[in-house]
């Protein structure tokens, strides 16, 4: 187990931060990032477990607020992919450079 784990837990939490910031409940964010990152919703929903324990009055508040300002399933999956896409993959070329000016 060791550091790859530890990475894994932390990628997981930082993708569950994500989804708090767009507003998701639970559910939704274990549906996202099993539809999205093929993360096991046990996994989401143990570290989201813990999360709420070491953080007992944010969730408190988040829960309170979450409910007034959900996003539709759409929005969420939107935001999601855009999440996804700017973690993976930072070294991709834009192929726009490949464009060829005319004099």
């Amino acid at each position: 187990m060791g550091d790859s784990s530890a990475s894994y837990i932390r990628m997981v939490q930082h993708l569950i931060e994500k989804c708090l910031m767009f507003h998701m409940n639970e559910d939704e964010c274990m549906d996202a990032l099993s539809k999205h990152a093929n993360i096991k919703p046990v996994i989401t929903r143990t570290v989201w477990k813990e999360l709420e324990k070491e953080n007992k009055e944010f969730f408190e508040a988040y829960k309170k607020i979450n409910r007034e300002n959900q996003m539709s399933e759409v929005e969420t999956t939107q935001k999601i992919l855009q999440i996804l896409s700017e973690n993976s993959t930072p070294n991709t070329i834009n192929t726009s450079s490949n464009i060829h000016h005319d004099a």
